[in-house]
């Protein structure tokens, strides 16, 4: 059986989740309370490989920071672009490539878009990292 996108989406959400205090979700919550990290699907490449074996989705990453203005936010990105430790996006995700055994193997390629970001009146600070699923 083929791994469907709820099964990708939510095994980014709990790799996420190994992340302390980093509020995770499987889709872009109603309400934000930074911060808080959630997966959002790009694109879905069907033929890589022959009957349809190699599945290939790809991710953004998104992760709001906290208050655009809050200097504490600035400080809490540093440690979620890291290569590696505890507060790292990449080393998070990358921690298991398979999702849990819904996924062959995948890889976090970047950080981009480090932008102030409005919900509700309030600007916070945000980052999307992207990600490519093979299942």
């Amino acid at each position: 059986m083929a791994t469907t996108i709820t099964q990708l989406a939510d095994g980014l959400k709990a790799r996420l989740a190994t992340i302390p205090n980093l509020r995770t979700f499987s889709s872009q919550p109603e309400n934000i309370a930074p911060p808080v990290a959630y997966p959002i699907l790009d694109q879905v490449d069907y033929h890589r490989a022959f009957a349809g074996g190699d599945v290939v989705s790809n991710w953004s990453i998104v992760v709001i920071v906290g208050r655009y203005t809050d200097a504490r936010a600035f400080a809490t990105l540093d440690g979620y672009l890291s290569f590696d430790g505890a507060n790292s996006i990449r080393a998070a995700i990358e921690g298991d490539k398979t999702l849990g055994g819904v996924a062959q193997t995948l890889i976090l390629n970047s950080a981009a878009n480090v932008q102030p970001e409005t919900q509700a009146d309030e600007q916070f600070l945000m980052v999307t990292f992207n990600c490519r699923v093979h299942s």
